[in-house]
C-alpha cells in the first residue's frame, strides 16, 4: 500500500530524469493530473496523457530537456508530507529561487502555481518545490 502517491510521483519524475528518459508513467489521480497540468503550464513538461489500463488508468509523462540534453527540472521536492503539513497563506507564499522556480499549491481554486495562487489571491498547501 502506498501513503503518499504525490511523493511516488515525484520520485518517478526524478528517477526518469536522472537517467535522461522521455517518458515516465505513473498510476494515474486526479491530484497528479492536476500536477501534471501545472508542470505542463509553467513549462517543466511538453505534456501529459491518460492512458486507459486495467485496473487503474496511467498518467503518461513527456518530460522536457534542453536542446543539448540539460535538464529543465532540476530538483523537486515533496514540501508538504503526510505527517506534517505545510500551508502558507496569499502574503506568505514562498518565492523559489528568487522567481527562477515554483511551488506547487494545492488551493481552494484548485492546484496552481505560487505564481497563479498569488494572482488569484489564494493560499493553501505546498504540496512541492521546482526548480
Amino acid at each position: 500500500m502506498m501513503t503518499d502517491p504525490v511523493a511516488d510521483m515525484l520520485t518517478r519524475i526524478r528517477n526518469a530524469i536522472a537517467i535522461e528518459r522521455s517518458i515516465v508513467d505513473m498510476p494515474c489521480s486526479k491530484l497528479k493530473k492536476a500536477i501534471a497540468d501545472v508542470l505542463k503550464r509553467e513549462g517543466y513538461i511538453w505534456n501529459y496523457e491518460e492512458v486507459e489500463d486495467s485496473p487503474q488508468n496511467v498518467l503518461r509523462v513527456q518530460l522536457k530537456y534542453g536542446p543539448d540534453g540539460e535538464k529543465v527540472i532540476q530538483k523537486i521536492v515533496r514540501t508538504s508530507k503526510p505527517g506534517c503539513r505545510k500551508y502558507s497563506g496569499v502574503k506568505e507564499t514562498p518565492e523559489v529561487m528568487q522567481g527562477m522556480g515554483i511551488c506547487i499549491l494545492s488551493t481552494s481554486k484548485g492546484v496552481l502555481s505560487n505564481r497563479e495562487a498569488k494572482a488569484k489571491g489564494v493560499g493553501g498547501e505546498i504540496l512541492c518545490t521546482v526548480w
